[in-house]
């Protein structure tokens, strides 16, 4: 008789969130896929359990899948864990769990933490109806399109993003959505230093242009009002945009024309103003 594949969330940065029955099924189960055993040894410890455990991830789980469902068929159990969250969202544990259901194994799976749900709840945005999109494209041509599907999005967006690419996420997201998009950005969730920021795209901008990055971020943006007219050009985003160039070196007049050509906006007027700007910040 075949095993079953339970899914169990682990905590995303808070140890105290691991429940009695994820704690439990862990223990019931004969053997673990983990992302990093090394990641999920430190909550087994904090369980005090001991568990034979196998990797599972992004860069083997066309072999390690096969491997994992034969043992499942030959009558093993496996608890499927990420390094945190759910197994599955935005994981390739959704090609495990679709290979064990096309198999006729038994995939069960144990409520638990999830970044997405616990940004969204303490957003303020609406939570009704909402769109998950996870990380964006790495290439750039792919994050526009992306993002550009997403422009007359009404349901309120979820967004996964790590520190090193959260400005240019920022200025992507405002030459999208338009700086006075609403929006929270939510860090370090269920950890010690965790914070959640309710402001505009624009706003958010200027705060990290300001202040480094740190920690793992969940952006929730607030969807397009129905009956709200498309997003244009906007200057307060191709001024962001000046000073992330002027940031990474780029003389102030290269840096305004090519922000004016990126965001469709009047050269000279961009110029003009993050001239005035920046002599206001040297006074």
């Amino acid at each position: 008789m075949a095993g079953t594949l339970y899914l169990v969330p682990t905590p995303i940065g808070n140890l105290g969130d691991i429940s009695r029955r994820a704690a439990e099924t862990l223990e019931r189960a004969d053997f673990l896929a983990a992302e990093d055993t090394r990641v999920t040894v430190k909550l087994l410890n904090h369980l005090g359990l001991k568990k034979p455990m196998v990797t599972y991830h992004r860069h083997n789980c066309e072999t390690a899948g096969p491997a994992i469902l034969r043992r499942i068929e030959a009558g093993e159990s496996c608890a499927l864990v990420t390094d945190a969250g759910t197994p599955a969202i935005s994981d390739p544990g959704e090609e495990l769990v679709a290979l064990c259901a096309a198999a006729g194994v038994v995939v069960e799976s144990i409520p638990g933490p999830c970044a997405l749900t616990v940004a969204l709840s303490a957003s303020g945005l609406p939570t009704g109806r909402f769109t998950f999109e996870g990380f964006l494209p790495l290439n750039k041509k792919n994050r526009r399109a992306r993002l550009e599907g997403l422009a007359d999005e009404e349901r309120t967006m979820i967004f996964y993003e790590a520190p090193h690419k959260l400005r240019s996420t920022l200025d992507d997201l405002a030459d999208t959505f338009g700086p006075d998009r609403p929006l929270a950005v939510c860090r370090e969730l269920t950890k010690l230093h965790e914070e959640v920021l309710r402001l505009t795209i624009g706003e958010a901008q200027a705060h990290y242009a300001a202040q480094e990055p740190r920690g793992e971020f969940v952006l929730v943006v607030g969807g397009r009002p129905a009956g709200a007219e498309p997003v244009e050009g906007s200057e307060d985003a191709a001024l962001a945009r000046v000073v992330q160039l002027r940031r990474a070196g780029t003389p102030l007049k290269a840096a305004a024309a090519q922000a004016a050509e990126e965001f469709g906006v009047k050269r000279r007027a961009l110029y003009n103003r993050a001239l005035k700007e920046e002599a206001e910040a040297e006074r």
